[in-house]
């Protein structure tokens, strides 16, 4: 009844009151088995509620509990989309795009012909393209402030991480212009001496 009525709410969107059932099943019945399912929704209907780090904790419960189950690597998805769902814009920290690379690229190696997988690499990509971003908006500033070198550090960074991205081409055009720039800087010092 209390899987039944957890699994009725969860269809319904009432996630907080799934969340009741599930929890009412799973401490009540641990060794049911339904108990497992339980755990997964609980999990999965804090991911709908967007309360990503009761998911992530969730998450990572059952698979410390279920190690071989067949739902792991969807639950490494799922976490790594935990992350990745909290990634903000280039001009803000991406610690949460530096984590979902790490959780998405360990589905990758452990899991590779998982359907999520395939999933996981497309996130890869954005991930490292927001990342490319943000080396280039911390560099472009750098340039702006005239600090070549701090500037040419990051555009470099762009080039040997991220080459693949659009990001490496304007990098390489703000290095010349760097370069440029302490070069003329250094000319009109040697011009004082």
């Amino acid at each position: 009844e209390l899987a039944q009525n957890g699994m009725d709410e969860f269809e319904e969107g009432d996630y907080k009151k799934a969340i009741e059932y599930f929890e009412k099943l799973r401490d009540w019945y641990p060794f049911s088995r339904d108990a497992k399912t339980a755990e997964l929704k609980i999990a999965d209907a804090y991911f709908h509620l967007k309360e990503y780090d009761d998911a992530i904790i969730a998450y990572e419960e059952f698979q410390e509990l279920h190690p071989t189950n067949e739902s792991i690597p969807y639950i490494i998805h799922q976490i790594g989309l935990c992350y990745f769902n909290r990634i903000s814009t280039p001009d803000r920290e991406q610690t949460m795009a530096l984590k979902a690379i790490e959780v998405f690229e360990r589905l990758v190696d452990r899991f590779p012909e998982n359907p999520h997988t395939q999933d996981a690499k497309e996130k890869i990509r954005q991930c490292k393209k927001n990342l490319a971003e943000r080396d280039f908006y911390v560099g472009h500033y750098y340039y702006k402030t005239k600090r070549y070198l701090a500037a040419i550090h990051r555009f470099q960074n762009i080039v040997s991480k991220y080459p693949a991205f659009e990001t490496a081409e304007k990098a390489l055009h703000y290095i010349t212009l760097c370069e440029n720039a302490l070069a003329e800087k250094n000319m009109k010092s040697e011009e004082r001496n």
